[in-house]
């Protein structure tokens, strides 16, 4: 990767093309930093660190802290990423978008495009103004004189303009840089995250050292943190929680690095059918013959299943911060809310059985075997020792429900991972999760190949020299 970066950075065109993405997000950063007139982000943001396991804390590891500083850019490309999922399951269900996308061409993906963008900026207004309606909920709106309607128009505006931006720049990250402009963006809002993760970490073995040396007791604790702990033993579980021995850390990059090696691996491991084209005669010339394979990757769905089952998971979380309930409440609520805590056995059994169910959901929307089935056989396609058709279908489709199992069972250890090194550690607000991990590494890979591309082409002198 190195040495591919270094080869593009000495071509005149590509550097410029990588300096335009490094610019770009740039700007994506400096928009993540500018607040949102009328908000308490100060207040806003100290309220939503106590909100781990909801929705909320995966649009603020997706957005690079943004969404809980509430800033201009605190939708991120949440909105766009939502808008292009909602048109690709319209366009499978609603035959004139199918016709529109398959058969429409140029003009079609153009009105496909445009059709999203539309979408992208209604669905953040709606983000916007239930994100509005949550923060003054919660008494964290500064009127300042100013009539509550306006007020609501304004900050309800400010993140719908820097959603629609954010957009503008991913697409024009993909026109004039390098790689898919909104995984770049993605990308830079997650990695943006680490300095925070690496400042939690130094934090907890402090915190360890306090402790062993006896100047941090509980007493201490509590009292720098009147607002979290209402009594002494909470604060010693608090104390203990933040904790960090420092041999952790040596293991926890080891980790990280053999993690992020196993999804390189995992990411370009594919399930090759061998298929054979039978030869046919097209007035003096032979066609076909040849023998090539059919690439089914076992991580089909990506990170998807991933997101979604996270948004179902913390959707009883989600509901409960609506109401003020916490797992520290007293009644039903609070012990529902400590039963389904984001740390918790029972969060991360049903985390991880929706990442199997959505895995199967996703691969069975992108990969038809029934029709790869009919297009082999129309190009005299076949799979050797299965007749074309049919039998042919069937085969594919066993081979699919096995990769499938294998990709869905690697997304469900990546994504319960770090809850599960969370709570041998004991910080639970770890920056990069199994989700994070996933994207980053699938973005940079991504990049590269594009990087590598334009160089081939660059360097491809053609068959007539």
């Amino acid at each position: 990767m190195i040495s591919t970066i270094r080869n593009a950075w000495k071509i005149d065109e590509l550097r410029k093309k990588i300096l335009f993405t490094l610019f770009a997000l740039l700007i994506f950063r400096l928009g993540c930093a500018v607040p949102v007139p009328f908000v308490n982000s100060d207040a806003l943001s100290s309220y939503l660190a106590g909100q781990s396991g909801t929705i909320f804390s995966l649009l603020n590891a997706m957005s690079g802290d943004a969404f809980a500083q509430a800033t201009v850019f605190a939708l991120s490309i949440q909105p766009y990423i939502n808008s292009s999922i909602i048109i690709e399951l319209l366009c499978i269900a609603i035959p004139a978008l199918e016709r529109l996308k398959t058969d429409g061409g140029e003009e079609g993906r153009k009105k496909i495009a445009a059709i999203t963008r539309y979408a992208t900026v209604a669905i953040a207004i709606l983000q916007g103004f239930g994100y509005f309606t949550l923060i003054r909920s919660w008494g964290l709106i500064n009127y300042h004189g100013v009539p509550a309607w306006l007020v609501g128009v304004i900050v309800v505006m400010a993140f719908t303009a820097g959603s629609a931006f954010v957009m503008w720049l991913g697409e024009q990250i993909t026109e004039f840089g390098i790689g898919n402009g909104i995984s770049i963006i993605l990308f830079g809002g997650i990695v943006s995250r680490v300095p925070s993760m690496i400042m939690a970490m130094i934090n907890g073995v402090q915190t360890w050292a306090g402790v062993k040396n006896g100047t941090l007791t509980a007493e201490i604790w509590q009292t720098r943190n009147p607002n979290t702990y209402a009594t002494v033993e909470e604060a010693q579980a608090g104390l203990n929680k933040a904790a960090m021995h420092p041999g952790f850390i040596p293991l926890f990059i080891i980790g990280m690095l053999l993690l992020v090696i196993f999804i390189v691996f995992i990411t370009n491991a594919e399930r090759r059918i061998p298929v054979q084209y039978a030869k046919r005669v097209v007035g003096r010339k032979m066609y076909g013959g040849q023998s090539t394979h059919l690439p089914m990757k076992v991580n089909m769905s990506g990170v998807m299943p991933i997101i979604f089952a996270q948004a179902i998971a913390s959707l009883p979380a989600t509901i409960a911060a609506f109401f003020g309930v916490t797992n520290k409440s007293e009644g039903f609520g609070g012990a529902f809310m400590r039963v389904f805590d984001a740390s918790g056995v029972v969060y991360a059994v049903v985390y991880f059985l929706l990442i199997l169910g959505f895995s199967y959901f996703y691969s069975s929307i992108q990969f038809n075997p029934v029709e790869v089935a009919n297009n082999l056989k129309k190009n005299g396609g076949f799979v050797p020792g299965f007749r074309p058709g049919k039998p042919t279908a069937d085969f594919i489709h066993k081979v699919l429900n096995k990769i499938t199992l294998f990709g869905a069972l690697y997304l469900s250890v990546i994504a319960i991972l770090p809850i599960v090194t969370g709570n041998i550690i004991g910080i639970q607000s770890l920056a990069i999760g199994g989700t994070s991990i996933i994207i980053v590494v699938g973005v940079a890979l991504e990049t590269v190949k594009a990087m590598e591309a334009q160089m081939l082409m660059r360097h491809y002198k053609g068959f007539l020299e």
